[in-house]
C-alpha cells in the first residue's frame, strides 16, 4: 500500500492549514497515494491560542478534511485541537477513509511535560490505544511524546496494527533529533512493524516562537528498522510502500512478538487494544 507524509509547514490559521492539506493530498493521489499521513497539530500551530482555535469533531476544520479525503480519493490522517470538558483541549488525531467517513479518533495519551515544556497546562490527555482499518491495513495511532513509550506501540503492534501512524511536531533541541530518528527505528524493530512518523517544519510567515514548531525528519520505517523515507528538514512529500509480506517474512525470521513472556509480564498489552 502506497503511503505519504505530509511534511507541511503549520500556520497558526487554520483555513491556511488546510489549503496545504489539500494541495498536498491532490499531489498524493496522483502518485497512485492511499493514505496520507500529516503532523500533530495540522489544524494550528502550539503557538496560537489553541482554546481559541479548538472545534468539535464536527467542525469546519474536520468537515474540511473529510472532502479532502473524498476529493482526492485517499485516507487521511491529520491532527487537531478538540475542547475537552476541563477547560482545556485533546491533542487529537483523527483518520478519514478515501469515501470522506470517519474511520478513527485518537487523543493523545502521553503529554510532554518534559524538557521545560508543559503541554498538560493547555492539554488534557486521551486514554484510549486505538487501532483502525485504513485503505486496507490496520493502523494504530501515536502522536508526538507516545513514541517515548513503548508499551503503547507494543499494545498496538501486539493488537494487530500494521503500520503505526505518528504525527508529530517534534521539538528542536540538543540531541532531540537523534532521539526522533532513534525511537521510531526502536518502536519498527523491536516490533516488527511499519512506523510512518509525519513532522512539522517552521512556517516562515509566522513569527518566532518557543512553541515547538517541529524538526522535520518525517520518516517511514520499515520492520528492520530501515528508513525508506526520510524527508530532512524542508517542506515536502515523502512517498513509498507499506508491504505487509515483507512483515510477515521478517516476523518469520525474528519473531519477537511471538518469543514474548507474557506468562511473566503479566500485563499483556493486547487486552487495552480495542479495534475500531
Amino acid at each position: 500500500m502506497r503511503v505519504a507524509l505530509g511534511q507541511l509547514p503549520i500556520s497558526s490559521a487554520p483555513e491556511v492549514n488546510l489549503d496545504r492539506v489539500r494541495l498536498a493530498a491532490a499531489s498524493a493521489a496522483s502518485q497512485g497515494v492511499e493514505l496520507i499521513v500529516f503532523p500533530e497539530g495540522t489544524q494550528a500551530r502550539f503557538s496560537a491560542d489553541l482554546a481559541a482555535v479548538a472545534e468539535p469533531l464536527s467542525g469546519p476544520f474536520c468537515r474540511g478534511l473529510a472532502q479532502a479525503a473524498a476529493s482526492a480519493g485517499l485516507a487521511i490522517v491529520a491532527s487537531l485541537f478538540e475542547p475537552a470538558p476541563d477547560g482545556r483541549v485533546y491533542n487529537t488525531t483523527v483518520a478519514y477513509r478515501a469515501d470522506g467517513s470517519r474511520a478513527a479518533v485518537y487523543r493523545k495519551i502521553h503529554l510532554f511535560d518534559a524538557l521545560g515544556f508543559v503541554e498538560s497546562k493547555t492539554v488534557a490527555p486521551g486514554d484510549e490505544v486505538v487501532i483502525a482499518s485504513l485503505a486496507g491495513l490496520r493502523v494504530g495511532f501515536m502522536t508526538c511524546y507516545d513514541v517515548r513509550f513503548p508499551e503503547l506501540a507494543r499494545a498496538l503492534a501486539a493488537g494487530g496494527a500494521d503500520l503505526l501512524v505518528l504525527p508529530s511536531a517534534w521539538a528542536a533541541g540538543t540531541f532531540k533529533e537523534e532521539h526522533w530518528v532513534t525511537l521510531i527505528r526502536a518502536r519498527a524493530i523491536e516490533n516488527t512493524i511499519w512506523v510512518a512518523a509525519a513532522g512539522q517544519v517552521p512556517d516562515p510567515a509566522e513569527p518566532p516562537t518557543t512553541a515547538p514548531t517541529g524538526i522535520g525528519r518525517s520518516l517511514l520505517v520499515d520492520p528492520m528498522g530501515v528508513a525508506r523515507v526520510d524527508l530532512g528538514p524542508t517542506e515536502g512529500l515523502g512517498i513509498g510502500d507499506v508491504d505487509t509480506e515483507q512483515t510477515a517474512r521478517v516476523r518469520a525470521a525474528l519473531p519477537s512478538l511471538a518469543n514474548r513472556r507474557t506468562d511473566i509480564w503479566r500485563a499483556d498489552p493486547t487486552a487495552a487494544a480495542p479495534a475500531n
